[in-house]
């Protein structure tokens, strides 16, 4: 019989199949103020996390440690990659989403909409075919810690959809606050975190889902699960459909039916991860002050990671 470590949850037998009781949760650095938006580099064999007030975007690998992969980042927050590998991110300072070109130079892809500065995007996905998606809720520009205080312009938190060359456009407006979100392996179902309950405990602490259908639209297919620890954040969905969501206690892992099937426990309220490593079976785990890493059976269901990992 295998003893289970303490970092390690089990609701559901089937959690077996995707974290190994051996498997050893790593700190591999400390000392930030508030980690966020990690994203997997495959080509080049690192990690990109947000250390959003230190205004830093860093840099972590097994061979270089860590470095400082940009001064300045505007609050950045949320980051992922698009269709190609670029680095598409979410900027509370600036109010915006921007991506990064090839030669380091960047691209502003949305700051407002209908003539109104948008809130403090949040995080964002990219579809294989280069939409880009994205949250806007109000955490930026509440206060000074992970952006400048200032008034909403816009009048609900949307979720916003940017076609490539396009304008963004919202197509869900009735959260508290929108926050993580991820597609499922085919594309056609998006699953978004509400985390209105950080500020008002009367909201529901649940992920939603909602259908993609053939002519762009999405259906409202209603909550995919509610955490029982704090409120979701960062969301990444594996190969197989299943959710991976943060939490106050850690990491936690619903099966597509929304079944919770376990934990990974973390010792600092966790804001984001993504799949990642060599053998893209790495969940890297940005967690308050420090960045954590962990062994999983299986890989995450990105385009860009698909393309990169095989």
């Amino acid at each position: 019989m295998i003893t289970l470590p303490e970092h390690l949850e089990i609701r559901d037998p089937r959690f077996l199949d995707f974290i190994h009781p051996m498997a050893q949760l790593e700190r591999l650095a400390t000392g930030f103020t508030w980690t966020e938006g990690p994203v997997w580099f495959g080509d080049h064999g690192c990690v990109l996390f947000s250390d959003i007030p230190s205004r830093r975007i860093l840099r972590w690998s097994d061979t270089g440690g860590l470095t400082v992969f940009r001064e300045n980042s505007g609050f950045n927050n949320g980051n992922t990659r698009d269709e190609v590998g670029r680095l598409i991110g979410c900027r509370h300072g600036f109010r915006d989403v921007v991506r990064t070109e090839w030669d380091g130079s960047l691209t502003i892809l949305a700051s407002d909409h209908d003539g109104c500065r948008l809130n403090s995007p949040n995080d964002v996905v990219v579809t294989s075919d280069g939409t880009v998606w994205f949250t806007d809720p109000t955490y930026g520009i509440l206060g000074d810690f992970e952006g400048f205080r200032a008034t909403p312009e816009q009048g609900a938190r949307h979720v916003f959809r940017l076609s490539p060359g396009g304008a963004p456009e919202p197509v869900i407006s009735d959260f508290t606050q929108p926050n993580g979100l991820a597609f499922s392996p085919d594309e056609r179902r998006l699953y978004v975190a509400e985390s209105g309950k950080s500020h008002d405990d009367t909201v529901p602490a649940v992920i939603r889902q909602f259908d993609l259908g053939d002519d762009g639209s999405l259906r409202d297919a209603g909550v995919l699960a509610e955490l029982d620890c704090g409120f979701p954040d960062g969301l990444r969905v594996d190969r197989l459909g299943n959710v991976w969501s943060s939490a106050r206690d850690g990491v936690h892992c619903f099966t597509p039916s929304g079944a919770l099937l376990g934990k990974i426990l973390i010792p600092e309220t966790v804001a984001n991860l993504c799949f990642g490593g060599a053998d893209g079976q790495r969940l890297f785990i940005t967690a308050t002050t420090s960045l954590y890493r962990i062994y999983v059976g299986v890989k995450g269901a990105e385009p860009w990671t698909r393309s990169h990992l095989g």
